[in-house]
């Protein structure tokens, strides 16, 4: 049964012990927050933007995350695992509306994505079995028909607090890729922390490989991102996409911070442009080394025709010490974005993106115009391996042929 949360106790935990952040606390609907005085002295700024260091009780605005602060609702999943949760509450007779914000970050605890950390710990219990990719498919299948109640809470159970509308399941993996076991919690130094996505109705078969192709491609482009894998499928596709979560290293936890949560802007209601995400960079990080980082991001997602780059697929991770970096970059596919545009546009356009715009883009960031030529050579060059690779690794036919000609036309 879910018991209302009325008081939260928000920690960081970097791997070693929980620093204790502050306390969260709703009343008559409305949610507070107060930063611990030990941590206001220590001067880590968890989200520097909107929520700066201050003594005293701040309250937290409704819109646009149900009434929590950007680095809270960062903790809680949205798309697969909201629909679980919801799922899971009207089990107990209960409407979602019924839960607060508080009672679902009790639901994430000590085990969701990031270093931050909820007390109640509510989450699911979670055993060290081994897990069968094909057997989670067809389970996640049966959820999202609406046809199965039983495997709920295993599924709750894998999912932690990830985003985004794929199902999607948090696991372990050894070193030779062969052994899987349930991941949200600590794990033994022989496996390492993944995550592993699965189809959803929207999407073909081929999902997997096409959003595997696109993480060769863009690292292939210079991109920094994580280690990557394509499992094999018994049911029908071309394999299950995983990647090696970068909030992880072993144990050790990592503070993350997605670009929404910082801005307190609704990834629903594309407003940015990717001159804001440069300047974001570049004031978090002080360093221009992860403004070419986000530029290159930006380029690539152009070029390649992701066009659901909104602002929760952007990161920046904070060390135990306060400083910021870009993310490793993920959520790279094929994508046709709201109305046919890109999520963030490029100095206000969004439809028709041109080359002249992407080195622009990087002129107004005072980048060389060696590297912007670099950069847009590079990516050119990366996406020339679509035709290959999407036939080595199963993409339906007619599918690489679409992405063919839109990864082209630039």
């Amino acid at each position: 049964m879910i018991k209302p949360v009325a008081e939260i106790k928000v920690g960081l935990d970097f791997g070693l012990a929980v620093q204790p952040v502050g306390r969260l606390a709703i009343r008559d609907g409305v949610i507070y927050f107060q930063y611990d005085d030990n941590f206001f002295d220590a001067g880590i700024e968890i989200s520097p933007f909107r929520l700066p260091l201050k003594r005293g009780v701040s309250e937290l605005p409704l819109h646009p995350f149900d009434g929590l602060a950007g680095v809270f609702s960062d903790s809680l999943p949205d798309g697969w695992g909201r629909l679980l949760f919801d799922r899971m509450i009207r089990t107990f007779g209960l409407m979602p509306s019924d839960v607060s914000s508080l009672d679902r970050l009790a639901h994430v605890g000590m085990h969701g994505m990031g270093a931050l950390v909820y007390e109640p710990d509510n989450s699911p219990e979670v055993p060290q079995d081994k897990v069968d990719l094909d057997v989670l498919a067809v389970q996640t299948e049966k959820v999202l028909e609406g046809s199965s109640e039983e495997v709920i809470t295993e599924l709750l159970a894998l999912n932690g607090s990830s985003a985004g509308a794929r199902p999607k399941a948090l696991i372990g993996v050894d070193s030779e890729r062969k052994n899987i076991l349930y991941g949200a919690q600590n794990l033994d130094e022989t496996f390492e922390h993944w995550l592993v996505k699965f189809s959803n109705s929207q999407d073909g078969p081929d999902s997997g490989a096409i959003e595997y192709v696109y993480a060769l491609m863009a690292a292939e482009a210079g991109i920094a991102m994580p280690d990557v894998h394509l499992f094999p499928s018994q049911n029908g596709g071309s394999g299950y996409f995983a990647v090696k979560r970068f909030d992880r290293d072993g144990n050790r936890r990592i503070h993350m911070h997605t670009v929404s949560g910082l801005l307190h802007s609704n990834f629903r209601l594309p407003s940015l442009d990717y001159e804001d995400l440069l300047n974001l960079t570049a004031t978090l990080t002080k360093d221009i080394r992860e403004v070419e980082k986000m530029y290159r991001l930006a380029v690539f997602n152009v070029m390649a025709h992701n066009r659901d780059d909104h602002a929760k697929n952007f990161s920046f991770l904070m060390d135990e010490t306060g400083n910021w970096k870009l993310s490793p970059a993920y959520d790279l596919t094929f994508s046709t974005g709201p109305g046919g545009e890109q999520s963030t546009m490029v100095l206000g356009e969004g439809r028709n993106v041109s080359i002249k715009h992407l080195a622009k883009l990087g002129q107004e960031a005072k980048l060389p115009q060696s590297l912007i030529d670099n950069v847009i050579e590079q990516t050119k060059y990366a996406l020339n391996q679509w035709k290959d690779l999407s036939k080595e690794f199963d993409v339906d036919k007619r599918n690489a042929e679409v992405i063919n000609r839109m990864i082209t036309k630039l």
